[in-house]
């Protein structure tokens, strides 16, 4: 099993992505500046790296190393190619059952989400390379180690992963308080990818434009809305309910 690991100092961590090396996330200082230090960044740009420009105390708080003002963070996983995923599953025979989260931010919820996709046969989950969560600690152990069971693809864009998965004959269905439909209104027998949005702000309104079908749970008490994880768990068993 893949440990995550931390890589400090710039010519580390350009050495890191040269040698092919998963990054999930690179933390760099605000307005340093140097040839070596640029160098990075075009790498990190060219190779679609999430990173967050930090003040030095955020960077001195992620390790006690001379880090240069550069720390990345090894993932622990190898993510998959989103187009070999499906493909393999279509040919497979399966009925497709996909996740796409759309920049879920809380690494407990996506680990939690994680073990459930895992425990209902979910064929991968779609996450954005920026934004989200990143595979840490927190989301291995909160998945009770699925993170290593089920097959996690990176995408620029969520929307890329919707289309993608509709030209693909997958009907995408998204999530959401936004529709007169609940869940117990849509069909998940056929090959499909269900989306669920951010802790804060659901699913992104362009994005939700271009979904083929909306769901809701229906909420019979006062508060507006159920967790994420806890709601994507009610998702996908409708889901096998339908399919068993």
């Amino acid at each position: 099993m893949q440990k995550q690991t931390q890589v400090f100092g710039i010519r580390a961590i350009i050495e890191a992505i040269n040698a092919g090396e998963t990054i999930d996330k690179a933390f760099l200082q605000k307005g340093l500046k140097g040839e070596l230090f640029t160098e990075l960044e075009s790498l990190i740009r060219k190779n679609g790296i999430n990173n967050s420009y930090v003040p030095v105390e955020k960077l001195n708080r992620l390790t006690n190393k001379n880090h240069q003002g550069a720390v990345a963070q090894m993932s622990p996983i190898a993510f998959h190619d989103i187009e070999e995923l499906v493909l393999s599953i279509v040919e497979s025979g399966k009925t497709p059952l996909f996740l796409l989260l759309d920049q879920l931010s809380d690494v407990r919820n996506f680990g939690a989400i994680i073990r459930t996709a895992e425990c209902t046969g979910v064929n991968g989950i779609i996450v954005q390379k920026k934004g989200g969560a990143p595979v840490n600690g927190d989301t291995i152990k909160t998945s009770a180690g699925a993170v290593f069971k089920i097959p996690i693809c990176k995408v620029d864009h969520i929307k890329d992963a919707v289309f993608y998965m509709q030209a693909s004959g997958i009907k995408v269905i998204a999530a959401t308080e936004k529709t007169n439909n609940t869940l117990y209104d849509v069909s998940f027998k056929e090959p499909c990818a269900i989306i669920m949005g951010s802790e804060d702000r659901g699913i992104n309104p362009s994005t939700l434009k271009v979904v083929d079908e909306k769901a809701k749970l229906p909420l019979l008490g006062d508060i507006e809305s159920l967790n994420v994880s806890v709601a994507c768990g009610a998702f996908l068993y409708e889901a096998v309910r339908q399919r068993f």
